[in-house]
Order: C-alpha cells, then sequence, then structure tokens
C-alpha cells in the first residue's frame, strides 16, 4: 500500500489509501506519512487509511462532528474503525464522541506526547513547559501552520507576543533527514528560540498499530 502525497491535499482535504482491508485508520492528514511509512514496513495489508484534512487543528471545535461524519461514512465498510488522533485541543470532546460511537482511538492529549511516548512526555512537562514543539510535518507545514495563521508574514513583531514566553524549540524527528532538521533549525532562529533536536520515531502511533 502506497500513495503519492501532496502536501496542499493532506493540509487542506485529506486523503484516502484503500486496499481492501479489514481495519480503517481514520486519521488527521498531519500523520498520513508516518502511517503509510508504518503500513509499508510492516506489510499490514489488513488495513486502509483514510485521512482528514490537517487543518482541522486550526479549529478543533470541528475534530469530533468530522470525524463522526467520516465514521459513519465508511463504517459498514469495515470490521473495526481505529481513530488516529489525540485530544489534540477538542477539550475531552473527541474521546466522548469515539465512546458514544463505540470506536477506539489514540491515547494522549496530542501527536508531540504519543510521538515522544505518552509516559516519557508527561515525565518531562514540568520542566518543558516553555518549549514549542514541531514534528516532521509541522516543519514540513511551518508557513501554513504557524507562520501565516499567526500573521507573522506580514507582521513579524508579533513574534514577541506569540512566542516571549518560550524558551525553546524541540524538533520531534520522526525521520533522519538532515533538510528537515536544517529547516527546523531555521524555524527556530525565525522564531528566536533555542533549538533542540530530538529523534522520537513514531513513539506511541506504532505501538497502537502494532496492537492491531
Amino acid at each position: 500500500m502506497s500513495a503519492a502525497l501532496d502536501d496542499r491535499s493532506l493540509t487542506e482535504t485529506g486523503l484516502t489509501v484503500k486496499s481492501s482491508g479489514q481495519i480503517l485508520l481514520l486519521a488527521c492528514g498531519a500523520l498520513a506519512r508516518e502511517v503509510l511509512a508504518l503500513i509499508d514496513a510492516n506489510g499490514w495489508t489488513h488495513m486502509d487509511l483514510h485521512c482528514l484534512p490537517a487543518i482541522l487543528h486550526n479549529r478543533p471545535d470541528a475534530i469530533a462532528d468530522a470525524v463522526e461524519a467520516a465514521l459513519q461514512a465508511h463504517r459498514d465498510t469495515y470490521d473495526q474503525v481505529f481513530v488516529l488522533y489525540a485530544d489534540c485541543g477538542t477539550g475531552g470532546r473527541l474521546q466522548a464522541r469515539c465512546r458514544t460511537l463505540g470506536v477506539k482511538m489514540l491515547e494522549g492529549p496530542h501527536c508531540y506526547s504519543f510521538f515522544e511516548g505518552n509516559a516519557v512526555f508527561a515525565s518531562r512537562a514540568k520542566e518543558e513547559f516553555s518549549a514549542f514543539y514541531l514534528t516532521d510535518f509541522l516543519v514540513r507545514q511551518f508557513d501554513a501552520f504557524v507562520t501565516k495563521p499567526l500573521g507573522l508574514d506580514r507582521h513579524p513583531e508579533l513574534r514577541d507576543t506569540y512566542f516571549g514566553h518560550y524558551t525553546k524549540l524541540v524538533y520531534q524527528a520522526q525521520i533522519d533527514d538532515p533538510a528537515l532538521t536544517a529547516k527546523a533549525q531555521d524555524c527556530a532562529a525565525f522564531l528566536k528560540l533555542d533549538f533542540e533536536r530530538r529523534f522520537t520515531g513514531y513513539g506511541d502511533l506504532e505501538t497502537a498499530l502494532k496492537r492491531l
């Protein structure tokens, strides 16, 4: 199972990859590359992937409804549906909706946590409350998800308003890619933050998929 990934599609319209599997992974578009990499590496031909637009993260209040709509559209075709979202700013609404709909979802507050491992991330929370995190996806999509939505491309003076209380940028790398690391360093410099690269791999995302 493979697909040519278009970053604009993942951000704005989503992605569907099917191979007549028995399990549907209903995922955030920000996880598409990582999920497809894990499916290909492990030969999980029993899994299909349907991604919702990653841009929903800019409107977390809309995530639960979007997940439910996608679930209702696809669930009759599959033996099982697993939701590849963490809480993602929904304030528990997504978890409550999944419980009502009778489907399971990823554990954790957000992707930064489950990529690092929820237990490890929680253990570092007190000492890293002033850290700003980026994943591979967010490094690639930094302008679309950070610079432009916050107006920093038009009003760079807002940087101190948004990021004045942050002290460092932590790049959680899912893969070893020097080009992504260099871009993440540029992001840190743009935000005037110290830089730390932390290789996480796929963390609890891989663990959850292996359980399926």
